[in-house]
């Protein structure tokens, strides 16, 4: 039994071993242990926050997805922020005492921390303004896709080989960014074929005509229309514009179908290309 209690005494030293000081107060090894749990139930707690109001209460508001995630990754960061606040009280760590650790950092975020610091800013931005939400699809740094997910640092975006691409948060600031679904309405899809100049202007542009009626991912309304580009002496180039939703079919894919087709129709119609 005493044995047992030598034991139980000596490693309740060793936590109370004295690690380090910040300002006046010292830092043991119990205090750090606890910092740690601490520190990784806070994280959980903040996911499961994040999760309950996306997935369960803001739910009933009839909210856009979006929406509901970027409210609800915000309420993670707040319980993250004042869940540090409380558990570095409850420590007896004063944040004053943080002063000169703060100036450490602010000279690494100068020197080093730049692209993380603005990741973080333009997240922020990014759910404040919602120029992109979740669902949208964009094009941004030669990637085309649907957006996942919108964190504090990154954006996840899922191209149509549900390939998941990780895009930093400062590509939707300081980039140029497509967004098909930012006006929720049809987006037009421009087609050209280079054509020989002795084609049958009015034949090209009824085969055309009957591509676009027939093609399930094309929109009656707003028409689809034929344009005649150029006219020269070495080919004559058209131009099929269709009108489509992004949300049903995707951008790459409507142009490979109508492609496919206006081979097939000109080449059954004798119609050669330039």
């Amino acid at each position: 039994m005493s044995d047992a209690l030598g034991w139980l005494q000596e490693r309740l030293l060793l936590l109370n071993w004295e690690l380090f000081r910040l300002g006046e107060t010292e830092i043991t090894l119990g205090a750090l242990v606890r910092l740690l749990l601490l520190g990784t139930v806070l994280l959980w707690a903040g996911s499961a926050v994040r999760r309950w109001l996306a997935d369960r209460l803001l739910v009933h508001l009839h909210l856009e997805p979006g929406t509901r995630y970027a409210l609800a990754s915000m309420a993670r960061y707040l319980v993250l922020g004042l869940g540090a606040v409380l558990i570095l009280q409850n420590l007896g760590i004063q944040l004053g005492a943080l002063g000169m650790v703060a100036g450490a950092v602010g000279v690494g975020v100068g020197f080093g921390l730049q692209n993380i610091v603005s990741n973080f800013i333009s997240g922020l931005i990014i759910m404040l303004e919602r120029p992109i939400k979740v669902g949208d699809r964009v094009e941004v740094a030669s990637v085309e896709g649907v957006v996942h997910e919108i964190s504090a640092r990154r954006t996840t975006v899922v191209t149509s080989d549900n390939v998941a691409i990780l895009i930093p948060n400062q590509r939707f600031i300081l980039d140029n960014v497509v967004n098909l679904a930012y006006l929720e309405a049809p987006v037009r899809l421009r087609v050209s074929a280079s054509l020989a100049p002795e084609t049958d202007v009015a034949e090209v542009e009824r085969l055309l005509a009957r591509i676009a009626r027939d093609l399930p991912g094309v929109m009656d309304t707003p028409a689809p229309h034929v344009l005649w580009l150029a006219i020269g002496a070495a080919a004559r180039q058209f131009e099929l514009a269709v009108w489509y939703e992004p949300a049903r079919i995707a951008r790459d894919q409507l142009k490979s179908e109508l492609n496919r087709a206006i081979a097939g129709s000109f080449a059954a119609h004798d119609i050669r290309f330039a």
